[in-house]
C-alpha cells in the first residue's frame, strides 16, 4: 500500500467505499509526476479497477485558480459529444473529506506523447497522429455550446482582449523580477487592436500533445486532458497556442520543433498543420498570424511567471519542474516581440 502524505487515506478509503461499493476498497495511491496546477493521482481498488483523482492544491489560492469544478462539469458536459474525455465519475466540493475539493474519473489506458518529434512512431505514421490532433480539436470547436449546457460557462465575445487584461493585471500584480521586454510585449497588445472576430466556441485553453491520451496502438486521440482553464473563448487561440510548439526549442521544459527537419522525421510544418486544422474546422486561412502567436506568447509566459510565483511562495505542486518551466519565459517573449516585428 502506498499512502500519499497529501492526502488522508482512510478518510478518502471511507468516502469511496460508500462512493463505488462494488469495487472493493481503495488500496493504494500514486501521485502522478509532474503538473503544476491541480495535483493528479492513480487510485487503485482492491477489485482491480482504476480511476485517477484531481484535488485543488493545498494553501490559500486565488479565487478562480484550480478551479477543479469547472474541470468536472466541462468533461462531463462533453462525454458523448464526439470530444474524447475520460468519464466523471464523482465531484466533491466537501473540504472535511481530504481537506480540499477533487473530482474523481474513470483511469483511460493509452499511450501520452511528451516528445513532439514521435521517436517511438514510424516516420511514416507521424502524420497521421498530429492530423488526428487538429481533428480533435476541431471537434471541440464545433460543440454546440447551449446543447452541451455550456452557455454561461464564460463570457461570450472579446475573448483576446479580455485575457490580454487578465494576464496582465496577474503579471504586473504578482511579477517574480523585472522584465522590460514583457512589459514592451503586455504594452503592444494592449495597444494593437484584435483582428479577431466575435464567433465563439468552447476553447481548451492548454491544448498541447502531453494533454491528450492515444490510443495504445492507432492515431486517435481517446482522451483530452487537464481542462482547468478551458472557457467560452475564440478558436484561434487553441490552434495558434497548440503551434508555438513548432517554435520553441527541441531542447526545452517545453520539447519544440525548431530547428527540426520536418522532411526527414515525418512532420508537418506549422503551415502544413494549420491548413489540417482549417480543414478539419471547415474554415479558410486564419488572417494577421502573428498577432495570434504574440498573444500566445505574452500568456504563456505570465502563466509561467505566476508558477515560479509560487514556487516562492512554497505552494507549487513541483517546484524543480517550475523553475525549469520558468527558464522558457525569455524564449517566449523573445517570440513574441519577433512576432510584433513582423506587423510593423
Amino acid at each position: 500500500m502506498n499512502q500519499k502524505d497529501d492526502i488522508p487515506f482512510d478518510a478518502l478509503r471511507r468516502h469511496l467505499a460508500s462512493t463505488f461499493p462494488d469495487d472493493g476498497p481503495l488500496q493504494e495511491i500514486r501521485r502522478y509526476a509532474g503538473g503544476q496546477s491541480n495535483p493528479t493521482y492513480l487510485l487503485v481498488m482492491s477489485g482491480g479497477r482504476k480511476l485517477v483523482l484531481r484535488r485543488k492544491p493545498h494553501g490559500k489560492l486565488l479565487k478562480s485558480a484550480h478551479a477543479i469544478e469547472r474541470e468536472y462539469r466541462v468533461q462531463k458536459a462533453l462525454w458523448d459529444s464526439g470530444v474524447p474525455v475520460a468519464r466523471m465519475l464523482l465531484l466533491c466540493e466537501d473540504d472535511s473529506v481530504i481537506g480540499v475539493p477533487f473530482y474523481v474519473m474513470e483511469h483511460v489506458e493509452g499511450r501520452i506523447f511528451w516528445d513532439p518529434l514521435l521517436a517511438d512512431i514510424p516516420p511514416a505514421d507521424r502524420l497521421a497522429y498530429y492530423r488526428a490532433m487538429a481533428e480533435t480539436l476541431a471537434s471541440l470547436h464545433r460543440v454546440n455550446i447551449d446543447a452541451a449546457g455550456l452557455s454561461d460557462f464564460g463570457r461570450p465575445g472579446n475573448y483576446f482582449q479580455r485575457q490580454i487584461a487578465r494576464w496582465g493585471k496577474a503579471w504586473r500584480a504578482g511579477k517574480t523580477c523585472e522584465r522590460p521586454d514583457m512589459e514592451r510585449l503586455l504594452a503592444w497588445l494592449e495597444e494593437t487592436p484584435c483582428p479577431a472576430d466575435q464567433r465563439v466556441a468552447l476553447v481548451h485553453g492548454d491544448y498541447r500533445m502531453d494533454n491528450m491520451i492515444f490510443h495504445a496502438s492507432e492515431p486517435r486521440v481517446i482522451a483530452v486532458l487537464d481542462w482547468e482553464i478551458s472557457t467560452l473563448g475564440h478558436p484561434f487561440s487553441d490552434i495558434s497556442y497548440q503551434c508555438m510548439q513548432w517554435r520553441l526549442p527541441a531542447d526545452g521544459a517545453f520539447p519544440g520543433l525548431e530547428g527540426v527537419d520536418r522532411t526527414t522525421h515525418g512532420l508537418p510544418t506549422e503551415q502544413e498543420y494549420l491548413r489540417l486544422y482549417c480543414q478539419a474546422a471547415g474554415i479558410g486561412e486564419i488572417p494577421q498570424w502573428p498577432y495570434y502567436i504574440a498573444f500566445n506568447c505574452f500568456r504563456m509566459a505570465a502563466i509561467l511567471d505566476g508558477i515560479l510565483r509560487r514556487v516562492a511562495d512554497g505552494t507549487a505542486a513541483d517546484p524543480d519542474r517550475g523553475r525549469e518551466m520558468g527558464k522558457v519565459i525569455p524564449d517566449l517573449v523573445a517570440m513574441g516581440l519577433e512576432q510584433i516585428g513582423t506587423q510593423a
